[in-house]
Formats: C-alpha cells, structure tokens, sequence
C-alpha cells in the first residue's frame, strides 16, 4: 500500500528532502569521523605516554635489581605476541589489548635472555570516554538531522505550495477561466524580495491579462460585425422574395440564407464564448429525443436505442448539439450515419475517412479547413461550446475499422 502525500508534496519537495537528508548525513558522519579520530587519538596518545614512562620506570628498577611495581613484570601473561616479539627484537613499543576483560595499554621493551618486560595501564577510563563520546556525537548528529530536515522541509514546502498555486492557476487558464490568477504576495509587492517563483507568478498573470483582453477583443469583433450583418442581410432577405422567379433568384436567395446561418452562428458562438449561458433543464428522454432530431434533420439516419434513459437537460442546447453532430456526419462522412443512444451517452457515427489530426488533438477550430476543399466549419464549435454548456463532455475519435465518432456524455443525476 503506497503512502498518500499531499498534493504539494511533489517529486521536488521529495527529492529536496531526500537530498538534504543525504547531505546532513554525510556532513554528521565527517564530522563524527574528525572528533572520534581526534579524541581517540589524544586518549590512547596520554594512555601510551603514561605506559612509557612507566615502562621507563620498571626498566631502571629492573636494572637495579629493584622489585617491580605492580602491573610490571618480565613476559607477564597475557602479553601481546606481537608485542613481545618486538619488545625482544630489542625495541620498545605499546599496544591495546584485551586483559582480564578490560581494556589495557601494553608497553613493552627488551630484557636480558631473550625475554621483555612489559608493564600495563588499566585503559577502561579512556575507553569509556571514547564511546560515551561516540554515543553522544550519534545523538547529536540524529538531532542535527531531524532539526536540519524539518527546517529544510518547511522551506522547501513553501515554495513547493507556490508552485502547486501557480501550476492550478495555469490549468485553469488553459480550461477557459480567464479571470484565474496567481496574485502571488511576493509579485504583489515590490518592497519584498523577489525570487523565481514570484517571477513564474507574475508572468503567468500577465499572460493571462494579455490573452483575457485578446480574446474579449476578438468576441465582441465578433458579436459586433454578426449584429451589424443582421440589418443588411434582412434588408437583402426581403428584397429576394420580391425577385421574380428564376435560376438567378434562387441564386441569390440560397446565398442569402447561407449568410443569415452564418450570422446566426457567429452570435451564438459569441454568447457561448462570454461564460454567460446557463441551461434551462426538465426531465427529457433521450431515445424520444434523438427520434426528433433525426426527423427534423431530414437525413437517413439510422437511430439505436440500447438503453434509454431520462436525464435532466436542456432539451433545446441538446436538440442543437445532436443536429449539428448528425448534419457533420452526413456533410462530410458516408453513409451509413448512426445515431445511438445508450443509457447517458449518445454518439453519432459515420464510415467516412473519419475525422482529421488537428481536429482529434485539438478539437474544432473555427473555419478551420483541411486540404482547403472542405472543412468543419462553425457547427462543431458551437456543438462543444453547447455541450460545455450543458456540463456534457464532447469527444471526438476515429474507430479502428474507419469513420467518424462523436461521443456525447451526459451528466449523471441521482
């Protein structure tokens, strides 16, 4: 079972902490190794000092024929055997060693007959020293440790959070929320420090301003030239029904009625652009639903209904997003065009060469064209500005054995 962290305790936080975990680690262990070996040093150093000069002692009584202290002796048991062999080698030297169970200095040099003479210096004390030294620089070293990463975590988390912050507010800009900004304090207030972060933050708040401006621009150009349209293309309605009958008449009134689709389109792509349409839901069956869509399109559509079900929706955004879907496919697919409904999911598909790269990795563009013969135009844009509307999610793919697919999935209610 893996640990659950917070959402801010990303990779980085994990791996900053892991660092500073390695690098106290390391630096305690340098720094436990310098003071054991030092003061290990200077222990067993006065410990052989006083060896020695007992040593000295004993070798002048020796020669005098004095009795020897207690703790001296010529090849006195438990003498190291390297010990000896070097004291009778004719030099002197010192050695720690176990005695009787405690630890014990050993100074040896050479006596006549081939033999040595030692004496020992019990050495618990200094021992002692060494490992309460030992234990106390473990302790220490896990307390620097624990204090050292608590610091360290909570710095790192700070900054981790503002990232966290800044990455949230990126991916609401990119899901359409425009009026989504960081306001980090740092960026906010120029007396303070500055650091990357703060820079990040405020970049990405004016990005954000700058595209919120861009595109408000662009919508009300849009709403503005579909309202002025709306006067002359009626004026220009009118004047082709007074026409008299004829093949250029019918010219100029199929155009006129193209240009009066388009306009209607353009100002319905402009209110569902500005965020403020909200559906009109009622309880409505979608078999019965998607039967009255495809009569009204007046295409041969084939209708499955796998499994009804009633949902509450906007039947008149609903109705709209399934025609456009039905008047795509029969636009720019093959036949046969089907339409299914199943439980919450309706999807229309044709067995045309199915939909093109831009559109499955980016969605609908408007006026968008492929191979600039033919394209998708403004009617998939509204059917997913509509179905957005509607809290539905629109998807588009092509099936393995060809075509085009739409999946349109409903909200589920309780």
């Amino acid at each position: 079972m893996r640990l659950a962290l917070p959402r801010w305790a990303g990779p980085l936080a994990v791996r900053a902490a892991v660092f500073i975990t390695v690098m106290c680690c390391g630096l305690a262990a340098l720094l436990g190794v310098l003071v054991h070996v030092s003061v290990t040093n200077r222990t067993v150093g006065q410990a052989r000092d006083v060896a020695l000069s007992r040593l000295r002692e004993a070798t002048e009584s020796y020669e005098a024929g004095d009795p020897l202290r207690r703790g001296a002796g010529v090849d006195p048991p438990g003498l190291p055997r390297q010990l000896r062999e070097l004291a009778v080698s004719g030099r002197r030297g010192t050695m720690v060693a176990e005695y009787a169970g405690r630890p014990t200095m050993w100074a040896a040099g050479p006596a006549d007959g081939g033999r040595a003479l030692a004496v020992r210096v019990d050495h618990s004390q200094g021992r002692a020293t060494i490992d309460g030294l030992d234990g106390t620089l473990v302790w220490a070293s896990a307390l620097a440790i624990g204090a050292t990463l608590l610091v360290g975590a909570f710095a790192v988390t700070r900054v981790t959070r503002r990232l966290h912050t800044t990455a949230r507010v990126a991916r609401r800009i990119s899901a359409g929320d425009l009026d989504a900004r960081v306001g980090d304090p740092r960026a906010q207030d120029p007396t303070r420090p500055q650091d990357e972060v703060a820079s990040v933050a405020a970049a990405l708040d004016s990005m954000a301003s700058s595209l919120q401006g861009k595109l408000l621009a662009e919508q009300r150009f849009t709403a503005d030239v579909a309202h002025e349209l709306r006067t002359p293309l009626t004026g220009l309605h009118a004047a082709a029904e007074l026409l008299p009958p004829g093949r250029p008449t019918e010219l100029v009134r199929d155009r006129v009625a193209a240009l009066r689709t388009l306009t209607e389109d353009l100002l319905e792509i402009s209110r569902l652009e500005s965020g403020r349409e909200r559906p009109a839901t009622e309880p409505e069956e979608l078999g019965a639903l998607a039967r009255r869509v495809v009569r009204g399109s007046g295409t041969d559509t084939r209708v499955d209904v796998v499994r009804d079900a009633w949902v509450e929706t906007d039947r008149r955004r609903l109705e709209r997003v399934l025609g456009n879907l039905v008047a795509n496919a029969h636009r720019h697919g093959r036949a046969p065009v089907v339409l299914t409904v199943e439980g919450a999911v309706i999807t229309v598909r044709d067995h045309g060469d199915g939909y093109p790269e831009y559109l499955l990795a980016h969605g609908p563009q408007r006026f968008r064209t492929e191979g600039g013969t033919k394209g998708h135009g403004l009617g998939l844009t509204i059917a997913l500005g509509q179905a957005e509307v509607l809290g539905a999610r629109l998807e588009f793919t092509n099936p393995p054995d060809g075509g085009a697919l739409a999946r349109l999935t409903l909200p589920q209610q309780p």
